[in-house]
């Protein structure tokens, strides 16, 4: 067996490369919608909470919705994602509606957990959606994914499973037994790890002395490979040929995602951890904006265009919360409706 390496990623390139890849027009415009609709979703959260709104908190997700979106773009209809708090571009572009994500947040019926549950916890295993729930305590719902790469390979199902862990809890043990297994077994499976920056309030350079986060997947006997998580077509074209990797039989690859959490941790704090110049370096990355202007040189995106692309957006998302403000509340008599296994 060859000695798998770890490689940085080239920048995503112009439009010929895009077509090659399978993205025609209407597929970027796609692309384009989900990064403005997880963006302007994020922004109302953040208004929606300090309404009082949304019980508990609101996990941001702004400088990830490229990591999140490049990633789902590439999954095929049958692949089970098994994601983060901060994914919700994955959860739009994968077909959770915005009602749903915000009935979800604030504990009601409409969510796709019927109230049971809050935070981006959405769950619809369906095909064409596939997402499995996380927990809070990260990362235990790495052993899921790498389970359900199993039985695909048990019952000869030509699927892949995909999850994802942050920087911090990429240093959990379980993080290394499941790609441990993964490897040995050479499962199709996919390990997303979002690096953005900070572990809470840590800050990288204090949790880890390797140079990459990409370098579990060598020390397990498969790929890792660095990308730039602020550029979406980049951040598509790995995790297309990490995805069609494991298909083929191929085994896993860990796909180390840079991004930077842009804000705290979650809306409660104020991220003064962070220093300011850091914040700046990669504000000028911004995902959203950054793929805007790649539209405009590559793809001829019109001011008319985005306007009205903004303009649906906004309509999403205010029919999204009146839905959501209209679900009802779960009836306590309900409580363990759908908890037990009969």
């Amino acid at each position: 067996m060859a000695i798998a390496s770890v490689r940085t990623a080239e920048a995503g390139g112009g439009l010929d490369e895009a077509a090659a890849l399978g993205l025609d027009r209407d597929a970027l415009l796609r692309i384009l919608h989900a990064l403005v609709l997880t963006r302007r979703l994020d922004e109302r959260g953040h208004v929606l909470f300090k309404q009082g709104k949304l019980p508990g908190s609101f996990y941001t997700c702004k400088g990830n919705e490229a990591a999140s979106v490049g990633v789902a773009a590439a999954m095929a209809p049958g692949d089970l994602a098994a994601p983060l708090h901060r994914n919700l571009g994955l959860h739009l572009y994968r077909g959770v509606e915005p009602w749903r994500v915000l009935c979800q947040y604030m504990g009601r019926m409409g969510g796709t957990t019927n109230g049971r549950d809050s935070n981006l916890r959405t769950q619809d295993v369906t095909p064409g959606i596939g997402i499995v729930a996380g927990p809070s305590h990260l990362p235990s719902i790495l052993p899921v994914a790498v389970g359900a790469a199993l039985a695909f390979r048990v019952r000869g199902e030509p699927r892949v499973a995909l999850g994802w862990v942050g920087d911090g809890s990429s240093a959990n043990g379980t993080t290394h037994e499941s790609m441990n297994f993964a490897g040995v077994r050479r499962l199709p499976m996919v390990f997303v790890i979002d690096n953005n920056q900070f572990a809470y309030s840590t800050p990288t350079h204090l949790n880890f002395a390797s140079a990459s986060l990409a370098a579990r997947g060598p020390a397990y006997g498969f790929e890792g490979v660095v990308v730039d998580g602020t550029d979406v077509l980049a951040v598509y074209r790995e995790a297309r040929t990490a995805i069609e990797r494991a298909r083929s039989g191929g085994g896993p690859t860990v796909l180390e995602l840079m991004t930077m959490r842009m804000e705290g941790h979650a809306v409660h704090d104020d991220a003064a951890y962070v220093p300011p110049e850091l914040i700046e370096q990669w504000a000028a990355k911004d995902p959203v904006r950054r793929f805007e202007a790649w539209m405009r040189e590559h793809a001829g995106l019109s001011d008319s265009e985005q306007s009205a692309l903004e303009q649906e957006v906004e309509e999403a998302i205010a029919d999204a919360v009146r839905r959501a403000d209209a679900s009802a509340w779960p009836d306590p008599d309900t409580l363990e409706d759908g908890v037990y296994a009969g």
